[in-house]
């Protein structure tokens, strides 16, 4: 137990739990019933539990090598795709996206590094609630709430003059500058991707930067996510179901271990990740700026009882102070604006608040208007 650093209850280290050595976990990570995990497949359109991963269906998997080829068939091809897997999913998979393989791998190796540092050492990092930069072991602040079997380490990473290497761990003495030149790399790609996205809804194609503030402006930050082995992985999850409050994220999956589920209409989907590839999800941000045309998804991850997890998650958000809005060539009058405008500061300040909530924020929006 750790002192409560402005959190409602003193800190908990899931790691530590976990390598205690117990059999079953404390009640406050219990779940009710309904929002344990389960495993679905579709076949034929049913959907039917299943108890392995071999039985999961993937997200799409798109290949961006042609996006900025000769060849415009293909070009246009490819649009397709992430129009289609942005319409219907809102979460899909990319591959050849011009980030180096190595460089993942690296990325995904120091943080479990980190991770498997003294207790003591990571203890220099611990987070409040004020800005979740740290270590840190829950989301909300809401006193007696259930909570998730992880542990993550938060850290800022744009607009630069957030992103202050002193609070990111000096141990493995790699960490700063491989995640220096990673965040590099995963901006650029989030660039690219919202230049996609703006096309496909009609847009000019830097419609969506800049309504996140320009190349120099965005938010982006990195959430380390760590899943330590559970003994009890049917009662519990390893982050509840939620939507990202933000633009987009990019995640790097654990290479060996799935646990991520999305939600597909009332069922749940285990992803499978694909190798070097990367998980695309639509934030509630675009959801508002595309005046629900790209839609956030539930999803949620599950622990497992022989292994632990690792994943990276970057969030490509709006500079927190300006306002989102629908776009106004998106509204018409069978279309009228579905949100009103709000700053991601005000937006976010809900989840600090209660912690994930499922979509329950962005459709409270819908009946403000």
């Amino acid at each position: 137990m750790m002192s409560s650093q402005g959190w409602p209850e003193p800190v908990s280290r899931v790691q530590a739990l976990a390598e205690s050595g117990i059999s079953s976990i404390p009640e406050r990570f219990i779940k009710p019933t309904s929002q344990r995990p389960t495993k679905t497949t579709f076949t034929n359109n049913h959907a039917s539990e299943v108890h392995d991963d071999e039985n999961t269906i993937n997200i799409p998997v798109i290949d961006l090598q042609h996006v900025y080829g000769d060849d415009s068939r293909l070009c246009e091809e490819t649009l397709k795709r992430v129009s289609e897997a942005c319409r219907e999913w809102g979460f899909f998979q990319v591959v050849n996206h011009g980030v180096s393989h190595e460089l993942m791998k690296h990325a995904r190796e120091v943080w479990r590094e980190f991770f498997h540092l003294p207790h003591e050492v990571k203890e220099d990092y611990a987070n409040s609630p004020t800005t979740y930069e740290g270590y840190g072991s829950r989301l909300g602040v809401k006193k007696g709430a259930i909570l998730d079997w992880s542990d993550y380490f938060f850290l800022h990473y744009m607009p630069s003059l957030l992103r202050d290497q002193a609070k990111w761990p000096s141990l493995p003495t790699s960490l700063r500058n491989v995640i220096a030149e990673y965040g590099e790399e995963i901006v650029k790609l989030g660039g690219r991707m919202l230049e996609l996205m703006s096309i496909n809804l009609g847009l000019r194609e830097d419609f969506l930067l800049d309504a996140f503030g320009g190349e120099d402006d965005i938010g982006a930050c990195l959430r380390v996510n760590f899943y330590p082995k559970c003994p009890q992985p049917d009662l519990t999850l390893g982050l509840s179901s939620h939507s990202d409050p933000g633009g987009m994220t990019i995640l790097l999956p654990d290479d060996f271990v799935s646990g991520l589920q999305v939600r597909r209409g009332e069922h749940w989907v285990t992803v499978k990740p694909v190798p070097n590839a990367f998980i695309i999800n639509i934030g509630d941000q675009i959801q508002v700026l595309s005046n629900a045309i790209y839609k956030s998804i539930e999803h949620r991850v599950m622990v497992n009882s022989n292994k632990d997890r690792v994943s990276l998650a970057f969030f490509y958000n709006p500079r927190s102070d300006l306002l989102i809005k629908p776009a106004e060539e998106l509204v018409t009058k069978d279309r009228p604006a579905l949100y009103p405008p709000m700053t991601f500061d005000e937006y976010r300040l809900y989840i600090r608040t209660k912690g994930p909530c499922g979509k329950a924020q962005v459709e409270s929006l819908i009946s403000q208007t």
